[in-house]
């Protein structure tokens, strides 16, 4: 007698689910001649019992009682072509056993979740801080993988530095123990190499109910951190009680090549006869870095929006950047796009706090147009125009006082064009992509032109003008791991073969040119959500002198009349008496000025005495201006309060 149907419903979730007295299973295998569930709850046998029931939509259902929750299982798939152990693509977690592992029967409820009063900040407010968590922080970081606790470190260096969000690199199950993430093989089990063994989870207990007990919260018991997929729930939960969102870098263009490879994976799942791409049912022949998804199939797009489902209810995670939309979109003829605009409609109706951005290069503004004018309904994009103008002023000004710089890219991108909002760009000058191993060089370096002269101060100085201008310009920061006290080497996924690519930490201790870099972005991020017109929409630029290297804008967040201005000079020479248009007159704060930070407090720092008076006559179409000192390569912000 097949397996019993009992607690099978149409509305029986995919995957392996917990229930009274045993398990659900529900899998989806069209071609398929028959489907077995084996495990430690029925003695992996492959027998009458264990056969699932079939249905017309190529989902195959049973019961298995007495199932328990750590059980290990898989299904047995006999197809046209072959026939064997597959896991789970719904598979919460997986032993650590590539190239087979199995999975894990793992209650959906078992991590006693304290984070309900967490609000994620309004899409506008976000100041993102990008990491690679096997990488970023840990002990012995050359030799062995970092973990999720030891995010938990840096939570409180997180919430103190002012950065309101965290994007760790992709996160999912990939069969290497060391990738930037982007080969992901089992999307809803965490990376295995990621959790800690029990012989190193007293220490990581410690420190979580000391973070949990911080914030009066009750404390986790061992038995709920030594389940490893608790071990990232126990760090969103922490990182919502200090004030951080958790948005995970998603790839859904692409699987791992290795799944190709990889019997029991999810390629050929219902194990039809013949190779030929096409029939390897969640995949087309087409290939980036790895199978491309089949969109044009609704089964595997619902495979995909429950993935993104199973994060935001399971995981509480705040949002989602999607790995290469470009690709999404451009090798699936009309199907992609169809895609996207159905995952983004229906997570926002499960979520509406939850922020969608999408990686599109061109980039493209129907990206985030609602889905009712054609658009694909994100909420943000990720934008190249300001980091590439950015990083070129950078480097013109690194060829000295007599290079040409001009600024006019820049202001061609201070709001990305054709955006219905200035803040559905996410802007940056160093990601992931951008400085990783032998690629472009991090802003200390571009600084001199690519060298490793980093300690001087114009490497110093041009490198808190590139920072300073993403922190203030309009769309939502992000800063890459390790840019806010001035890293200045590459980073690299394998540090086993790139030993010098790792954050030096120890800089925040020791070296001072890091340790006053640190305090500079530190303390412009904290001005930045202070101040709303920092965050509002308003921005026009009313000067750009490329002859005097200093360009000037003006924010504002509209209906409030707390307007700024900002001042960004990449001139080698401190200016005194530079006339600036100002947007009323009166008395104007320097909230901020950057010459400062270097060897803080700058005992030879040039400044406005920390006001001006705008009582000029009219400039550049304002009705005011103001006499300021400019110092060399610097950002200043006047303001007309202190901030809230």
């Amino acid at each position: 007698m097949p397996a019993s149907q009992q607690h099978i419903t149409p509305a029986t979730p995919m995957g392996a689910n917990l229930v009274q007295g045993g398990a659900t299973f529900r899998v989806w295998a069209p071609r398929a001649r028959k489907v077995h569930v084996c495990g430690d709850f029925n003695g992996w046998a492959r027998d009458d019992s264990s056969l699932l029931a079939k249905h017309g939509d190529g989902r195959w259902t049973g019961f298995a009682p007495d199932a328990r929750d750590g059980d290990k299982y898989k299904f047995y798939v006999t197809g046209d072509g072959t026939e064997g152990f597959k896991r789970d693509p719904y598979a919460r977690e997986l032993t650590v056993a590539w190239p087979n592992p199995d999975c894990i029967l793992r209650s959906a409820g078992s991590f006693p979740w304290q984070d309900w009063s967490w609000r994620t900040p309004d899409f506008r407010d976000l100041i993102i801080y990008q990491l690679h968590v096997g990488t970023w922080y840990g002990p012995d970081r050359p030799n062995r993988v970092a973990k999720f606790l030891d995010v938990l470190d840096r939570v409180e260096y997180l919430a103190d530095l002012g950065i309101n969000a965290i994007e760790p690199l992709p996160i999912v199950e990939y069969s290497t123990s060391r990738s930037m993430g982007y080969n992901g093989s089992d999307l809803f089990s965490p990376e295995m190499d990621y959790q800690v063994g029990d012989a190193e989870l007293d220490r990581y207990l410690g420190l979580a109910n000391r973070l949990l007990a911080g914030k009066g919260k009750a404390p986790l018991t061992r038995a709920v951190l030594a389940v490893g997929i608790n071990q990232l729930k126990a760090l969103v939960d922490i990182c919502h009680h200090y004030g951080i969102a958790v948005l995970l870098d998603v790839v859904y263009n692409h699987a791992s090549g290795d799944v190709r490879s990889q019997p029991e994976s999810i390629y050929f799942f219902d194990r039809a006869g013949g190779t030929d791409p096409n029939d390897s049912l969640y995949f087309t022949e087409q290939d980036h870095t790895g199978p491309v998804f089949a969109f044009w199939k609704g089964d595997v797009r619902q495979f995909l929006i429950d993935n993104a489902r199973f994060f935001l209810d399971e995981y509480h995670v705040d949002g989602f950047r999607y790995d290469q939309v470009t690709v999404i979109d451009r090798q699936n003829a009309g199907s992609g796009w169809l895609f996207c605009q159905h995952l983004n409609e229906t997570l926002t109706h499960q979520d509406p706090s939850a922020i969608n951005i999408a990686e599109y290069w061109g980039p493209e503004p129907a990206v985030v147009r609602p889905q009712d004018q054609g658009g694909a309904g994100f909420h943000a994009n990720w934008h190249d125009g300001l980091r590439t103008a950015i990083r070129g002023v950078i480097e013109q000004a690194a060829g000295g006082q007599g290079a040409f710089v001009d600024w006019q890219p820049v202001v061609d991108h201070l709001r990305a064009p054709g955006f219905r909002d200035a803040w559905r760009a996410v802007q940056y000058v160093e990601s992931h992509d951008e400085v990783y191993r032998d690629r472009n060089a991090r802003i200390p370096s571009l600084a001199v032109g690519g060298g490793r002269q980093t300690r001087t101060w114009y490497a110093t100085s041009r490198s808190r003008v590139a920072t300073g201008l993403v922190l203030t310009a309009p769309g939502i920061p992000m800063l890459f791991m390790g840019q806010e006290f001035y890293e200045d080497k590459r980073w690299a996924d394998d540090p086993p073969n790139h030993r010098d690519a790792l954050l030096f930490w120890d800089g925040l201790g020791n070296d001072k040119t890091m340790i006053d870099f640190h305090r500079f972005t530190r303390e412009l991020a904290w001005l930045r959500r202070k101040h709303p017109a920092l965050r509002g929409e308003g921005i026009r630029t009313v000067s750009m002198e490329n002859g005097s290297r200093v360009l000037v804008f003006q924010r504002w967040a509209e209906g409030l009349g707390r307007d700024v201005v900002v001042v960004a000079s990449l001139n080698e020479a401190t200016q005194y008496g530079y006339r600036i248009p100002m947007p009323a007159p009166g008395q104007w704060f320097e909230v901020f000025n950057s010459d400062l930070y270097e060897n803080w407090v700058n005992p030879a720092a040039a400044g406005n005495g920390g006001s001006v008076r705008a009582d000029g006559p009219g400039l550049n179409g304002l009705s005011w201006s103001a006499a300021v000192t400019i110092p060399a390569n610097s950002i200043l912000v006047f303001a007309r309060d202190f901030g809230d």
